[in-house]
């Protein structure tokens, strides 16, 4: 299914199981609207290239993938809906805002820089203009993810929800890690409140099976994705997967590097060992 804001990948209903990746920065695209003055390789300094296709392989066995179809940078649909830095608008937003450190950061649900010190816009954004990007892509995202995340649930009384990422291979000034070389994978399931540390623990030996090095919770932790649809207590679970780039892309050139092939693989393998998982726990 496409529209503006997502491409859904889904199986059959006889085929689905509760089982939902989403990928919420790995579109390249930014709307003519946009009309920001950051440099092209600035901007795509924060996007997850090409993790939807890593992933890609998981509709094999059942799981539902979604992606989104508009660059992070122009709206992030892993912010709250009001994490807005109210410096970036020409006028007082009319409801209540709640900054994070993140937008104060710069990185909010519209971005202010794209990187440290390179500003996204020459220009304060009008409340309009906030209003469309909200209305035309996060709401009917986040509407999307709901919608597949809660049938899911209401099916199988048990959702497992992965929110798919990449990361630099060392932390910027942006970064609560400035400077550090970062492994090959970060789980982050904000400290045990978002999934059952079990499931958590059990990823990162299944990556760890396959020779890569695994964090969890250091140094991302999830963040909206995560937060706004886990509730592990009824069984709804959800994990943060943060890929470092080096393991399939030139962080240069963006180009798909000669591990692009191994990993895609790899993903692919994990998501069958999910599909298992999940299945034994609903028996």
């Amino acid at each position: 299914m496409m529209q503006d804001a997502y491409f859904l990948t889904a199986p059959d209903d006889d085929k689905r199981i509760p089982l939902i990746f989403d990928s919420p920065h790995s579109s390249r695209f930014c709307p003519s609207d946009m009309q920001a003055i950051a440099p092209e390789a600035a901007l795509m300094s924060g996007w997850d290239a090409y993790v939807d296709e890593l992933w890609s392989g998981a509709s094999q066995f059942g799981a539902s993938l979604l992606a989104a179809r508009v660059h992070r940078s122009y709206i992030d649909f892993n912010r709250a809906r009001s994490d807005i830095d109210p410096e970036l608008l020409d006028q007082p937003w009319p409801e209540a805002l709640k900054v994070s450190e993140k937008s104060k950061a710069g990185m909010g649900l519209i971005r202010r820089y794209a990187l440290p010190g390179v500003q996204m816009y020459d220009r304060k954004l009008s409340i309009a203009e906030v209003q469309h990007r909200i209305k035309r892509y996060y709401d009917p995202y986040h509407a999307q993810l709901q919608q597949l995340i809660s049938a899911a649930h209401a099916r199988f009384g048990q959702v497992w929800h992965i929110d798919c990422h990449s990361m630099k291979s060392v932390g910027n000034a942006m970064n609560i890690d400035n400077g550090a070389r970062r492994p090959d994978f970060v789980l982050g399931d904000r400290d045990g409140s978002a999934a059952d540390p079990a499931f958590t623990e059990w990823v990162a030996q299944q990556l760890q099976g396959q020779g890569y090095v695994v964090k969890i919770n250091d140094p991302y932790r999830g963040a909206e994705l995560v937060r706004a649809y886990s509730d592990p207590q009824r069984g709804r679970y959800s994990i943060q997967i943060e890929i470092n780039r080096a393991l399939y892309m030139d962080e240069q050139s963006l180009e798909r590097s000669a591990g692009f092939a191994a990993l895609q693989h790899n993903l692919t393998q994990l998501a069958g060992q999910m599909s298992r998982y999940i299945s034994g726990k609903l028996t």
